[in-house]
C-alpha cells in the first residue's frame, strides 16, 4: 500500500545518531500526528529499532537493504531483521551506496516479499523508467551530481521526470529531492507534481531543524492545496 499523497522524507544519513538523532525523530512524530501526514525517517542501522520504538507515526526507513534472506552473509543487510525492529521502507542505490542492478532487482523482490517499500534512487530519467517498470514503489529522481549540494532540479527535468514515471508505472511514487534544502524548494517540488521531496543537509545543519521540518511540512501541504486548485 502506498503511502498518502504527499508525504516528507527526513534523511539524517550519517549526520546524526543517539539522543540527539532521537530527539529529532520524536519531533517528526509529533507533526506527522499534527498534520495528519506520512513522514519517513530514516536512520543508521543500529538507531532503527530505538527510534521505532519510540515514535508512533513515522515510517521507519533504512538507508539500505540487501536482497538475502537470514543465513550466510556476514556484514549484509537482511531485510526480515530490519522488518523484525520495525522498519517499513528502504533506500537503495543511493548516489552514496551505489549497488548493480542484478542487487536491485534483488533487493526490490526481497521489499514486495517482505511488505517494506523500496525507495529507488535515480539518476536520470532512463533509470527511472526502468526502476518504475521493475516496480519500485517510490523512485527518487536526482540527478548524483546535485545531492548534497543545495543546487535543485530545474523545473523542467522534474515536470519530464515525474510524467516518465507515472507513464512507464502509475503506481510508482515519485519523490523529487535533490538538492532540497528550504520550504520554497519543497513548495516548488510538490506544486510541480511530484508525490513527495525531503532532505538531509537542508534539515540537519539549518541554524533550528526543528522549525525548518515544520516550515517543510507547511509548504508541502499548502503547495499540494494549491496545486489541486489548480486544476
Amino acid at each position: 500500500m502506498g503511502l498518502r499523497v504527499p508525504y516528507l522524507v527526513i534523511n539524517p544519513k550519517s549526520y546524526l545518531y543517539g539522543e540527539e538523532l532521537l530527539d529529532l525523530a520524536k519531533f517528526a512524530d509529533q507533526k506527522a500526528k499534527e498534520y495528519d501526514v506520512d513522514i519517513l525517517f530514516t536512520a543508521p542501522y543500529v538507531e532503527l529499532k530505538t527510534i521505532a520504538e519510540n515514535t508512533k507515526y513515522l515510517t521507519i526507513t533504512a538507508q539500505h537493504m540487501d536482497g538475502i534472506s537470514p543465513g550466510r552473509g556476514m556484514g549484509r543487510i537482511v531485510g526480515e531483521m530490519l522488518y523484525n525492529v520495525g522498519v517499513r521502507a528502504t533506500f537503495l542505490n543511493h548516489v552514496e551506496h551505489k549497488i548493480t542492478d542484478e542487487e536491485l532487482e534483488q533487493s526490490m523482490a526481497k521489499c514486495k516479499e517482505l511488505g517494506i517499500q523500496s525507495v529507488v534512487c535515480a539518476n536520470g530519467i532512463n533509470d527511472a523508467k526502468k526502476a518504475a517498470r521493475l516496480g519500485a514503489d517510490i523512485i527518487i529522481c536526482e540527478p548524483d551530481e546535485l545531492v548534497g549540494t543545495g543546487q535543485t532540479s530545474s523545473d523542467e527535468y522534474m515536470i519530464e521526470t515525474n510524467k516518465a514515471v507515472k507513464e512507464a508505472n502509475p503506481n510508482t511514487q515519485v519523490l523529487q529531492a535533490a538538492g532540497v534544502s528550504t520550504a520554497e524548494d519543497v513548495y516548488r517540488a510538490i506544486y510541480l507534481g511530484a508525490d513527495s521531496t525531503g532532505g538531509t543537509s537542508g534539515i540537519i545543519k539549518a541554524k533550528d531543524p526543528k522549525q525548518t521540518v515544520d516550515d517543510m511540512l507547511q509548504a508541502m501541504l499548502k503547495a499540494y492545496k494549491d496545486r489541486e486548485n489548480k486544476k
